[in-house]
């Protein structure tokens, strides 16, 4: 992906492939030619069978949300359109089978914020801006926030920033627990790839599982979610990943897993 698209994909070690919104004199703002490349950068690297998807912004911002100089010049059809794609991208970072972190080194507003809750993981500077600013020039958000936030941080808390329309800090966002963790600005580079780096070091096949029953858990009651666990703890303790970690820890070494544990389905 190149640079003059908006989007850089940068391969990391340990199976890591960062994501870099790369437009920051637009603040990182999602143009329609920047939302085709994202689409494009997270599909390749879900067909790369990455173990981690690191999302992160250039310069001062994240991502301050759809480019509303560009949306300005549409005309309706057109306008559907973009907000369309930006939904295709932001729900094919949602559906990604690996873990997937974003770091939020500045504003993360809108859309921006939108693809930071498609995120499993969410970590930012403490002075970030962080919020779904939609309702400031008459909108909704429009790219799942409606439906990710609240999953997130409760009904009460997202009917106040959503309807609001304010941003918070992202030592408030830690607070009310919109993110996992919030660090001094200097120090978000390095706190997100350690992280990335422990979640690249563990089982490939064994991180989408969880991921799959975490996620198919919070749709249905207690006692099918045991079962979905149940029935895909089968597979796992007859991978190939298993008997290498069981080997590992009798061997006092660090396991060489090679992701080709039992397909561990949730259906």
């Amino acid at each position: 992906m190149q640079a003059d698209s908006g989007v850089v994909v940068e391969k990391v070690p340990e199976g890591i492939v960062q994501i870099r919104l790369n437009r920051p004199d637009r603040l990182n703002a999602l143009g329609v030619d920047m939302v085709d490349a994202l689409l494009a950068a997270i599909t390749d690297a879900v067909a790369s069978q990455a173990c981690v998807i690191l999302i992160r912004g250039t310069g001062r911002a994240f991502c301050s949300g759809a480019d509303l100089k560009e949306r300005r010049t549409m005309d309706e059809a057109a306008r559907v359109k973009h907000n369309r794609a930006i939904n295709a991208a932001v729900d094919a970072l949602g559906a990604a089978p690996m873990p997937t972190v974003c770091a939020i080194n500045g504003l993360a507003l809108g859309g921006g914020c939108e693809m930071a809750l498609a995120c499993d993981l969410r970590y930012a500077a403490e002075d970030a801006q962080i919020g779904l600013t939609e309702a400031r020039i008459g909108a909704i958000p429009g790219a799942g926030g409606t439906q990710r936030m609240p999953r997130v941080i409760g009904a009460t808390r997202a009917l106040e920033l959503i309807l609001t329309g304010e941003p918070i800090t992202g030592k408030r966002a830690e607070e009310i627990g919109l993110i996992n963790g919030a660090v001094a600005a200097d120090k978000l580079d390095a706190h997100v790839m350690r992280i990335a780096t422990v979640l690249a070091s563990r089982s490939p096949s064994g991180a989408q599982t969880a991921k799959r029953l975490i996620y198919r858990g919070l749709e249905t009651t207690l006692a099918d979610g045991l079962k979905l666990e149940a029935g895909a703890l089968r597979d796992i303790l007859t991978s190939a990943d298993y008997a290498e970690g069981l080997a590992a820890f009798a061997e006092k070494r660090t396991p060489r897993f090679g992701g080709n544990a039992g397909k561990g389905e949730v259906k």
